[in-house]
């Protein structure tokens, strides 16, 4: 969804027709996708975590999981900015990107910077910091208290955009949003941590039995049938709130639903990219911005010519992604991020799960690794 939505704005097709086809309807994607993951990684981690857990041991894990991959197509996008691109690279900008605290700033000039996917890492990295605390406030919720948890949690979401209205109203170049809107209430930390603590509370509420008010396929068409309405909305609103509940059900109903064979091949090539999602998003803007360049579709292509384009970069991205997970992400991973004494007892183990489910699969995995979580990342 995030690679589509940066499909959009990269401006390939010539066609306007067919240009503005895909912003119509892939405008949302981006936003949706970035939300879906939040949720789903605080959905996972608390459905993964285990008694007996150390803290230092979970952010040694996060440490390891995202960092090294980050450095990489850090200095990847250093060397396109500075030997490709023939731009200067603010320092003191690289200095922030390095230590993943970009999205802090209110300057959109030092969130997109360099590889401008990685403002999201800085929202993980509070995630993870303040997860060992969190868990324990989230865990003493009284089981018939945590949908009222949840929905208080979804308003203060909706109401994140009234508050951002009463800050400066200085537009954003290129977007029907004022400037402030789009950090406080997409970009800024704290306030996408609610997106997180959401997924945690959603997780409680399916590991203690609390009854969903829709199934899968239900919740699935919330989710569509948000999607097709959130145009209708202020823009401030489409960039999180509109979406973040029907989201949330659809991964709690998910979780909940009956197992499928894992076994089979569709299921085995979700495994395959959900290993590389991290790697890939990491890899995705730097290759369709520069592939664009090296390919020479910056004027514009006939339809086509640009949906190939497009489709060899998404291989080109398939590719890199693999080749950082194979090289980089997975083998530090193992051989950092699980020391003996992190293990959990036997008897410590997250409640049962379907393990043809998305999140059955992700606590199989986390239980083979000793506790190694691997959240997907859009």
């Amino acid at each position: 969804m995030v690679f589509i939505f940066h499909v959009t704005l990269a401006q390939f097709f010539a066609e306007r027709g067919a240009e503005q086809t895909l912003l119509s309807i892939f405008t949302q994607a981006g936003w949706a996708g970035v939300g879906f993951f939040f949720v789903l990684s605080g959905f996972v981690l608390t459905w993964s975590h285990r008694p007996g857990h150390s803290a230092r041991g979970f952010w040694r894990r996060r440490f390891f999981k995202i960092y090294p991959s980050h450095v990489v197509t850090l200095v990847v996008a250093f060397a396109l900015l500075t030997w490709v691109a023939g731009v200067q690279v603010d320092a003191g900008q690289a200095l922030l990107n390095l230590l993943l605290v970009q999205a802090w700033f209110p300057q959109f000039e030092i969130r997109a910077s360099l590889n401008g996917v990685a403002w999201s890492l800085s929202c993980e990295m509070l995630f993870y910091l303040a997860f060992p605390l969190l868990i324990r406030l989230i865990r003493a919720i009284r089981p018939e208290r945590l949908w009222a948890w949840a929905a208080g949690v979804a308003v203060v979401i909706f109401l994140v955009p009234v508050a951002s209205s009463m800050l400066p109203r200085e537009p954003l170049p290129g977007a029907n949003l004022a400037a402030y809107d789009f950090w406080i209430i997409y970009q800024f930390p704290p306030v996408r941590m609610l997106d997180f603590v959401l997924g945690m509370i959603l997780a409680r509420i399916v590991m203690t039995g609390r009854r969903l008010p829709l199934d899968l396929g239900g919740s699935v068409a919330l989710a569509i049938a948000a999607y097709a309405l959130a145009p209708l909305f202020p823009a401030a609103y489409t960039l999180t709130a509109i979406m973040v509940v029907p989201m949330g059900l659809v991964i709690a109903a998910g979780a909940a639903a009956p197992p499928r064979p894992p076994t089979s091949l569709p299921a085995r090539a979700a495994v395959w990219l959900g290993e590389i999602s991290f790697a890939f998003y990491l890899w995705h803007q730097l290759v369709l911005t520069y592939g664009q360049q090296w390919l020479g579709a910056g004027r514009g292509l006939s339809t086509p010519a640009a949906l190939g384009v497009v489709v060899l970069l998404l291989a080109v991205t398939l590719l890199l992604s693999w080749m950082l997970f194979t090289l980089v992400e997975r083998p530090i991973m193992r051989r950092f991020a699980r020391p003996r004494r992190d293990r959990p007892a036997a008897s410590a183990q997250p409640p049962a799960v379907p393990a043809g489910t998305a999140v059955g699969a992700e606590t199989d995995r986390t239980q083979a690794d000793g506790g190694s979580t691997r959240d997907a990342h859009p």
